[in-house]
């Protein structure tokens, strides 16, 4: 099992309605991670620079950075669109992060 590491940004003020969206993830989004291998995708926030880093496992071959085709990834991300920084096709500015260190 693989894992994936990225980062992405929050506008000021926005991590409570983050949070809320979140804590009610649309259990079709959930599935389509699920079913393409996703899981025990975490996400972390830094109060200093409204910085939100991602961490999760994939069991396939493709991480949630690759579902952008989906109708269901699209629409969240126009959901998710007004509250963080996104690309011009409401998808969410991500930059992937290295692996510098693990221990097991």
């Amino acid at each position: 099992m693989a894992k994936q590491a990225f980062k992405m940004k929050l506008n000021p003020g926005q991590k409570e309605e983050y949070k809320h969206r979140h804590n009610v993830i649309w259990p079709e989004l959930v599935k389509l991670l699920h079913d393409h291998g996703v899981s025990d995708y975490h996400i972390f926030f830094d109060e200093e620079t409204d910085l939100l880093f991602a961490v999760q496992d994939q069991g396939g071959e493709s991480s949630s950075q690759d579902l952008g085709e989906n109708p269901i990834v699209q629409k969240w991300w126009a959901f998710m669109a007004d509250i963080m920084e996104t690309n011009p096709d409401h998808s969410p500015v991500s930059v992937p992060l290295e692996e510098v260190f693990y221990m097991k």
